[in-house]
Formats: C-alpha cells, structure tokens, sequence
C-alpha cells in the first residue's frame, strides 16, 4: 500500500521545545508522509512577527503564516499592523494567522482582542491570503466580527475545531474549512467527532497544533508533525473511509485554499 501524503496545516515549529532536535522532527514528518506543514507565525507575539518565516526559508517543505494571537492583541500597535501588511505578501506566507478570540484565558481584555482580530481581517482581505482562526470560549463573538468582516469566498481555517455539529454548520456557511487536530482522537470528545462527521469532504483539514494536544497514542508527550497521521487516522475511521481517500481530500483542500500548485 502507498503511504498517504498528508499536510500538516497548523504546527508551532518555532517553539522553544524544538530548538535542539527541529531537523529530525521534520525529517520524522516527511518520513512518516507528511510532505508540508504550515506553521504559525505568532511566535511570542509582538514586535517579532517573523517566528515563523526564519523557519519557512530554511525548509523547503514548511510553509508560514502570520499574525497576532489573541493572547497577544494588547501588545498590538499602528506599527505591528504597518509590519504585517508588509510580512503578508512574503513568498512564503500562505495565510494570516492564528487571530481570533480567546476568552478561556483573557489574556488581553476582550475588546482589545475584537479590534485586533478586525484589523487583521482587513490586512488578510487586502492580501488575498486566507485566515487561520483561533476561537476559544468565545463562539457567538467570533461568528459575528466575521459575519460583519470576512468574506466567505476569501476562504479560512477553524483551527483545531473544538465545536460541535452547529458551530460547524455556522462555520462552513461562512465558508470556512474546519481543521482536526488530537482532540478528535480523544475518547470524550463526542461532538468535535460528530462535527468531524458531518463535514463535507472538500472542506476537512487535519493537523497537529504541535508541540500542543499530542493525539493518542501519544498524548501526554510532546506533539510534534509526524502525527499527523495518527489523527487523519482516526477521522478516517470516524468518517469510514480509508485513510488514502482522507488525506487525499485533506491535503487537496490544504493546495486549493492556499493557493498552491502542488506539494514541495
């Protein structure tokens, strides 16, 4: 049987947790099938927005994004935003991201993080370049600062999709692809699963949100790309098609939404 080429679309290969091995972690990834891997560009946050650029340029099969984390929007200035509108239309750069809301932490007051995530709608629409949306705790606002500022045809990712059935179905009615990361391998997670079900095959993504959320069998230990293909695995099985056929329409939908003529 041929092994499946599977797309990491969301990992943090800047982390810290990767300084002393990041060759071998990629080297394991390609081994294990996985071609490309999009990591973000969020990094410790403002002023460096560059994290995951100095990464895309030593690695042919990585790719990068950029943007600023909800975590981090109070650290946002008139000058970060000046910088990534520039950073936005760099050769490596597929997307903007991960922006969004995180009300779990409030880490940044929440109106602070609304007006960041706006802004960045604006500089990705202006780009032409897709989104990657961190949503935690925070639905209804999130769907709504969308629906007044997104355009669904620009296309974006609900990253590491911890919804159910209906934020799905709110999800992709504003034309967004849904990402499954190891939380969909996790036991209790019945509704991410049932949202991974229902699904349609042109709009699933599948990724690691590494060094983050390792999926079994390897939870509790450092998450990293090559597994991958243990949570395509499992969508493949909750979804009763072969793996081959997932990460077919996985890493298609991953070339189609940013724009990409093939796998490096």
């Amino acid at each position: 049987m041929n092994q499946a080429l599977l797309v990491d679309s969301h990992c943090h290969l800047d982390d810290n947790c990767f300084a002393l091995d990041r060759d071998a972690v990629i080297g394991r990834a390609q081994e294990q099938g996985v071609r490309a891997m999009m990591t973000i560009g969020t990094g410790s946050g403002p002023p460096d927005l560059e994290a995951a650029i100095r990464i895309a340029e030593r690695y042919p099969c990585v790719y990068a994004t950029v943007g600023v984390h909800p975590h981090d929007a109070a650290k946002s200035r008139p000058e970060t935003l000046k910088r990534l509108e520039q950073l936005a239309r760099h050769p490596r750069v597929l997307a903007l991201g991960e922006i969004g809301l995180d009300y779990h932490y409030d880490h940044s007051p929440r109106e602070v993080q609304r007006a960041v995530f706006a802004d960045q709608l604006s500089i990705a629409l202006e780009a032409g370049k897709p989104i990657v949306v961190h949503t935690r705790d925070a639905w209804e606002d999130t769907f709504a600062i969308l629906e007044r500022d997104w355009v669904p045809e620009a296309g974006g990712i609900m990253h590491c999709f911890s919804g159910g059935p209906a934020e799905a179905e709110r999800s992709l009615g504003l034309g967004f692809h849904l990402s499954f990361a190891g939380i969909v391998t996790y036991p209790k997670a019945i509704a991410v699963q049932q949202a991974a079900r229902i699904t349609p095959a042109d709009r699933i993504l599948v990724e690691t949100d590494s060094p983050y959320l390792a999926p079994a069998p390897h939870r509790g230990k450092r998450n990293e790309p090559a597994f991958t293909v243990d949570t395509a695995r499992r969508l493949a099985e909750l979804r009763s098609e072969p793996l081959e056929v997932l990460a077919a329409s996985t890493t298609g939908n991953w070339l189609q939404l940013v724009r990409l003529d093939g796998l490096p």
